[in-house]
């Protein structure tokens, strides 16, 4: 596996916005913020030591942030929620276009620049933390809300179609990279461009990086989709029963394989960017939304304190996100207080940080409000 596939454990989500904010959608981001941060802080501590792999057991094995069943598990959810943020920031317009509401067609319209400015935003961001922290997950955050502009007003059927085409298209690039190099041809030019051409950029955004647009953009408009059925009655219930559906064909046909071709078309394995993949992902993180967001919406007492903490930490979760590379860079690069080692540590390390920083977060959010960062970042992009 290449050094970027490796780098693919981190990732992150932008606050959504909508004038009735939902509690489901933050409290999913601040739940899965502590499965981001064992996966990158497992994942960073084993490449910062020379020799560190993953273990043995079977708690190794699940937590291995490359090839166990949780890697990119935490990332297309975040994706997916991503994709419901956008169509409760967008809902209003979409609404109001519909009805003829005089002016929709220019807020409509402002609307997509919206998202443009702050895909552009992520996108520039994502390229600087990338000199600390290879591999993050905002680049391609920022492709597709620029990406998202152009989805929010379709029809239901194009959004599921855009990401069935999407997903079809990786699992395709996949194959077909396959075949050629069977048949002794190179795919250098596609795989690995030079690393100071325009053309790495396009192809590692949308081929060959760590979350890249094909087959990635599948989670995205499913979340949209996902955004547009929350006051439909009984919508968790539908929600988790594709979910199950998916993730269960997925499991059933990937256990088929018998050959290096099937090894491959039918893989599991998020970096082989297959369709078996892609639905095995999505049914994992339709079930998390469904049910944690379940839990949101019902939790009462103590479990409600609890709730309340997480959804204002989920608002947050773009500064969370830059705190958790600035902190493992501090502690562990800088002044060593953490020394690279084992899944031991990673948990001791990752359960500490999201302590602190859904306590902290919690409180930033009761005093001021947006977080630093999604203040600079709403300033940028709208």
């Amino acid at each position: 596996m290449s050094v970027a596939g490796r780098l693919a454990t981190d990732e992150v989500v932008p606050p959504s916005e909508s004038s009735d904010r939902l509690p489901g959608p933050d409290v999913v981001r601040a739940v899965a913020l502590i499965g981001v941060v064992v996966m990158n802080y497992h994942g960073y501590l084993m490449f910062r030591g020379a020799g560190i792999g993953v273990g043995d057991s079977t708690l190794d094995r699940f937590f291995d942030p490359f090839e166990g069943p949780l890697s990119t598990r935490f990332a297309s959810t975040f994706v997916l929620t991503a994709g419901v943020g956008i169509t409760l920031l967008t809902r209003r317009v979409v609404a109001d276009r519909a009805e003829g509401v005089a002016g929709a067609a220019r807020a409509v319209t402002e609307m997509r620049w919206r998202l443009v400015r702050r895909g552009l935003a992520l996108y520039v961001l994502g390229q600087l933390l990338d000199v600390i922290w290879p591999g993050t997950i905002i680049v391609y955050y920022g492709a597709m809300f620029a990406i998202s502009s152009l989805l929010f007003t379709l029809a239901t059927r194009w959004i599921i179609t855009t990401g069935l085409v999407a997903a079809l298209a990786g699992w395709w690039i996949s194959l077909w990279s396959f075949w050629r190099v069977e048949d002794g041809a190179s795919v250098a030019w596609l795989r690995s461009p030079a690393s100071d051409s325009i053309r790495r950029y396009v192809f590692d955004l949308a081929v060959n990086g760590t979350h890249p647009l094909l087959p990635w953009l599948a989670f995205l408009c499913a979340g949209i989709v996902l955004g547009r059925v929350l006051e439909v009655p009984d919508w968790r219930l539908w929600c988790s029963g594709i979910g199950l559906v998916l993730f269960g064909a997925a499991t059933i046909v990937s256990s088929m394989a018998e050959t290096a071709f099937t090894d491959l078309a039918l893989s599991r394995h998020p970096f082989d960017r297959g369709l078996v993949y892609v639905a095995s992902a999505l049914g994992t993180s339709l079930i998390a939304f469904a049910g944690i967001s379940w839990i949101a919406d019902r939790a009462t007492g103590p479990a409600a304190a609890v709730v309340e903490v997480l959804r204002e930490a989920g608002q947050m979760t773009l500064t969370l996100y830059i705190a958790h590379i600035l902190i493992f860079n501090l502690v562990v690069d800088w002044i060593g207080w953490v020394e690279p080692g084992g899944l031991g540590t990673a948990l001791t390390f990752a359960f500490g940080f999201w302590l602190i920083a859904m306590v902290l977060g919690a409180m930033w959010h009761r005093r001021y409000g947006r977080g630093p960062a999604e203040r600079i970042y709403r300033a940028l992009g709208g």
